[in-house]
């Protein structure tokens, strides 16, 4: 399917998932340089570990929304296997219905923290960077899930056939 014959729902899907593979990418170049300057200069990034760990915060939340959509996450399929097509539907619409309401309230949680952390000033270590901006990366993964979720519910319910080749792959 070529960029331009894609719809609007499929743009902002591959958008959401390049940006989590960004965030690998950036992940993984912190470690290699952090490591790197370590051992063969004998010195460090400064807050490298408070990067470190809040990218990898935000490489987790755009992670989520970057399987959510497909569909790539840890499933528990003993009923699912023995159902029949029509019943395989509805327990996928069940089981999206119910990560949607789990991924919304996470969102909300997260937006408190977001707001708490920019409230109360904190600060990285070494640099006293501000780092409610890393909260915030990390939040936007978390409504990108939530979008995808949305639009996986909606495809499940109105096009069930964009995901029959899932269903016969043993989802």
């Amino acid at each position: 399917m070529s960029s331009s014959s894609k719809s609007g729902f499929d743009r902002i899907i591959d958008t959401i998932e390049w940006m989590a593979a960004l965030f690998v990418g950036i992940v993984a170049a912190n470690i290699f340089l952090a490591v790197f300057l370590r051992k063969f200069f004998d010195t460090s990034i400064p807050d490298s570990f408070d990067f470190g760990r809040m990218l990898l915060g935000i490489l987790i939340f755009w992670g989520i929304a970057a399987t959510s959509y497909r569909g790539n996450h840890i499933t528990v399929d003993l009923l699912w296997t023995h159902a029949n097509a029509r019943w395989k539907r509805y327990i996928d619409i069940f089981a999206t219905l119910v990560l949607m309401l789990v991924v919304t309230v996470q969102t909300i949680m997260l937006f408190d923290k977001v707001a708490t952390t920019y409230r109360d000033h904190v600060l990285t270590y070494d640099l006293n960077l501000p780092t409610w901006p890393f909260f915030a990366v990390a939040w936007m993964g978390d409504v990108c899930a939530v979008l995808l979720i949305g639009i996986r519910t909606w495809r499940l319910i109105t096009e069930p056939q964009a995901f029959a080749a899932d269903n016969k792959a043993g989802h």
